[in-house]
């Protein structure tokens, strides 16, 4: 059967996407582009904003219309939250944000018998299992993600996710740094550890391991292999962290530690559980332990409450950071959440005009980052050619841009001669394979 699959959301979707694809195609179907016809349309769903969950129903609606006689199956985090939403929107198999075999079991049943709608969704917060799907990229790529936790139980207030995702279930270390030498094998040259809040690896196994252990043994078990991590809580930043991680040369020194306010009573309204000045002492760790690191992050702006001197307090704070790149999004009310009903709200002008201000600020602190990257000789990772430059990343995750034939997949030196836009630009001097 030709089966198309639509991924929305973060990257444990796109892993979890990439693990129903590889067991498609080794049950004999087909994968075919979601813009074609197919037998079959999966779209992997997210919740995390309002604004996510119209773009699912956006798509399963095209789904739907454009081939009616297709079995439409929805998964995902929104398919988890509000599935009687999804089955009436026409699709035929709802299911949730975990089984996902089972999930591809019942896609086949219906694929031999249609004119059935199954709606089939467990309670999130009573998961205590870990699901091991197989870790991977999709075809052609250089990086492959491993799923090493799921789940999340910090319900902060703007945040639905720990409901959609269910409490904290970690993959045991040994499966760990045995999936990371499988991927060794099998060609890849980067692994991103990738989960809801992998920060809280290892508190449901009660083995006294944790994040840095887990770290380490991957590291330890595909020493060819770079290592790069999702994004962390700041308080994982500790001086034994730092100490220990410096001291694995395959550990990519990349760090992206969220921070949404850099306001001490926004964060509290928030219920982030650290402030800002514990959140600087963790970016002053990583920089007095690595040199240079690529320090990312995330931040809300027009939080309910927010005032302009909370926020310029932010802004302040931010600069003082010196983030090598950010994510910046607008507060987006999402409805079973603390904050949806919390007094203050911020107009969506208001909150749009907060965060272009500070996507000036963050591009600024980018700029001036990239620009010191200039004149040095950086290893980069190729991964693709565009518009006849090739492209890949530098271990603190700056993109560069090059000349050069046949690079994919392949290490190389590259003298860094200027930037351009988001982009550093180099001469490779030579590739290690």
């Amino acid at each position: 059967m030709d089966i198309a699959i639509y991924t929305l959301g973060c990257k444990v979707n796109q892993y979890e996407t990439q693990a129903m694809e590889q067991e498609l195609l080794r049950r004999g179907h087909t994968l075919t582009d979601f813009g074609g016809l197919a037998d079959a349309y999966i779209i992997n769903t997210c919740t995390v904003t309002a604004v996510s969950d119209k773009k699912c129903r956006n798509i399963i609606r095209r789904a739907r219309k454009s081939a009616p006689g297709a079995v439409v199956a929805v998964c995902g985090c929104y398919a988890q939250t509000d599935p009687e939403a999804v089955g009436a929107l026409g699709a035929d198999l709802v299911s949730g944000s975990a089984g996902r075999m089972a999930f591809l079991d019942r896609l086949e049943e219906l694929l031999n018998a249609k004119g059935m709608q199954v709606i089939t969704v467990d309670k999130a917060l009573a998961r205590r299992e870990f699901e091991c799907l197989p870790a991977g990229g999709a075809a052609g790529r250089t990086r492959a993600m491993l799923k090493v936790e799921d789940g999340c139980v910090n319900f902060c207030t703007y945040c639905i996710i720990p409901y959609a995702r269910g409490p904290v279930r970690s993959l045991p270390l040994e499966e760990a740094a045995e999936q990371a030498r499988r991927l060794a094998e099998e060609g890849y040259r980067e692994v991103v550890l990738t989960g809801i809040e992998i920060s809280s690896w290892g508190r449901d196994l009660r083995t006294g391991q944790d994040l840095t252990g887990l770290i380490e043994a991957v590291c330890a078990a595909a020493p060819g292999l770079r290592v790069r991590l999702g994004s962390l809580e700041p308080r994982t930043v500790t001086e034994d962290f730092c100490r220990r991680c410096a001291a694995l040369p395959n550990l990519c020194p990349h760090f992206h530690l969220s921070l949404q306010s850099g306001c001490d009573a926004t964060l509290a309204r928030m219920n982030r559980k650290y402030d800002s000045l514990r959140y600087y002492k963790s970016i002053q760790l990583l920089r007095e332990y690595f040199s240079d690191p690529g320090i990312t992050t995330d931040l809300i702006t027009g939080f309910p409450g927010e005032t302009e001197e909370e926020f310029v307090q932010t802004l302040s704070f931010i600069q003082s950071c010196a983030f090598t790149a950010m994510h910046i999004f607008p507060y987006s009310r999402r409805h079973g959440t603390p904050a949806d009903t919390m007094p203050g709200q911020v107009s969506k002008e208001e909150k749009e005009a907060r965060a272009r201000r500070a996507i000036a600020l963050a591009s600024e602190m980018e700029r001036r980052w990239l620009g010191q990257q200039v004149g040095r000789t950086l290893p980069v990772l190729f991964e693709e050619e565009k518009g006849g430059l090739w492209q890949g990343h530098t271990p603190s995750y700056a993109l560069v841009r090059a000349q050069g034939k046949a690079l994919h997949n392949r290490l190389a030196d590259v003298k860094i001669t200027g930037v351009d836009k988001d982009a550093l630009m180099g001469t490779v001097l030579e590739t290690g394979g």
